[in-house]
């Protein structure tokens, strides 16, 4: 007996079990069953059975002692070398590369440290797949030193990938506390993680879309409008773009440094006034709230931001949360007010002073920062409170109003692109909570 395996035109062909014999000097075939609609794998067992293999369960010989996940490690290396990852590291392979590349593979899988590296990649295929088994802690930090040195190469491969002339560029800057006492950068300044610990500042330049291109790293007490000047040579010398457009939050584009910017020819900024300039602009009439009833945005012009165009927008959500902000504020100062005027009051035989009542009434105006909203009369054993009711309606006006400045002219960025353009900030900040 033996398998047969006949062609059926268009058909899948037919698996038969036959048995054969000779008749004279004919062959005769003789069909015994028709398995066309067994398994595959039931058709080669059975195969093997009529030759005489004999067969046996695989648990009778073979035993698994160690499954390595793979799945994951091969579904990330090949969307990095789809990327091109390793060609943008390096034009030819290395094991610095390869290193690296393990790096950042592992950092998306299970972000540890450079030591836990080395010991969690081995329970995948990843050092594997790269050929960095023997690799240890050290050899990463020496594939780091080698990268650092490669900054600029792969920076320019992203720029001249990603920017052109005339493009957006997006830029902001976050900070990250330092444990150690060795770092030269790691200085006291202002602590993004909210830490009372020295930081270290880094600057990521994006193009429009938030692909990131370059990144710097300052000292910890660097401020953010420090560091445009940097970003605008390195645009204009390293990148060579001479017609650019850079976007900033209003911390980082300060009147100052946009003053700076007008002094470059072709290079264009998209910023945000600070809330005092909007208050300013509200109390001119440059825009009245009633604006907004019919719409959201609406672009004005002003004497004080002479070449500029203003693009005021209006959001109801974010109206809503600073309405529901200043009330919790603005009680929790009453109530610590309270505590103090109670405290004052009980002070007969000793009594406070108008400079103890002074320091005590300073801590909670500047923890809570609403002190404008409040009429406050201290004198010797006397604190008197109440609030401003003329100072938070003309605050509650302009809630939700938030006003985006920028060079470009309409016929290059309409209202809408302009605020969307600066909204796209956000990818950066992405960017930032990744990294962290």
């Amino acid at each position: 007996m033996y398998i047969d395996i006949v062609p059926n035109r268009n058909s899948p062909p037919a698996v038969l079990l036959r048995e054969v014999r000779r008749d004279g000097s004919r062959v005769v075939k003789k069909s015994i069953a028709n398995l066309s609609k067994c398994p595959p794998k039931a058709i080669e067992a059975f195969r093997l059975a009529l030759r005489g293999v004999e067969l046996v369960p695989k648990e009778k010989f073979f035993a698994v002692e160690r499954s390595v996940p793979h799945g994951h490690v091969q579904a990330v290396l090949g969307l990095m070398r789809k990327l091109g990852m390793d060609k943008l590291l390096h034009s030819r392979p290395c094991r610095e590369r390869d290193l690296v590349m393990a790096m950042i593979a592992q950092r998306l899988l299970d972000p540890c440290s450079k030591l836990a590296t080395t010991r969690l990649w081995h329970t995948t295929t990843l050092a594997q797949e790269l050929e960095v088994d023997d690799a240890d802690a050290n050899d990463l930090y020496g594939a780091l030193d080698w990268l650092l040195q490669r900054q600029t190469l792969i920076e320019n491969k992203l720029a001249k990938h990603h920017l052109e002339e005339g493009a957006v560029v997006l830029f902001d800057v976050s900070s990250s506390s330092y444990h150690g006492r060795t770092c030269p950068l790691a200085q006291r300044g202002y602590n993004r993680d909210g830490e009372k610990l020295p930081s270290i500042v880094y600057g990521l330049l994006t193009d429009g879309e938030g692909r990131p291109v370059a990144v710097d790293v300052y000292p910890g007490n660097t401020g953010d409008p420090s560091t445009v000047p940097d970003q605008v040579e390195k645009l204009r010398t390293r990148f060579g773009l001479g017609r650019v457009v850079l976007v900033g939050d209003r911390g980082m584009l300060t009147q100052t440094q946009i003053e700076a910017l007008r002094s470059y020819p072709g290079l264009g900024w998209i910023s945000a006034l600070r809330f005092t300039a909007v208050c300013d602009l509200a109390e001119k009439g440059v825009f009245q709230p009633s604006l907004f009833d019919s719409q959201n945005l609406a672009e004005v012009t002003s004497e004080d931001f002479p070449g500029e165009r203003l693009v005021v927008c209006f959001n109801p959500f974010l109206a809503e949360k600073r309405r529901r902000t200043r009330d919790e504020l603005l009680v929790a100062t009453e109530t610590r007010l309270a505590k103090v005027a109670a405290e004052v009051a009980r002070r007969t035989r000793k009594p406070m002073t108008a400079d103890e009542i002074g320091l005590k009434v300073g801590k909670i105006i500047n923890r809570h920062k609403v002190g404008k909203h409040f009429e406050l009369t201290i004198k010797d054993n006397l604190l008197h409170f109440e609030r401003n009711n003329e100072s938070i309606a003309r605050e509650t006006q302009i809630d939700g109003i938030y006003i985006i400045r920028t060079s470009e002219s309409k016929d290059r960025l309409s209202p809408e692109d302009t605020v969307r353009t600066y909204k796209s900030l956000g990818q950066v900040e992405q960017a930032f909570r990744c990294m962290k």
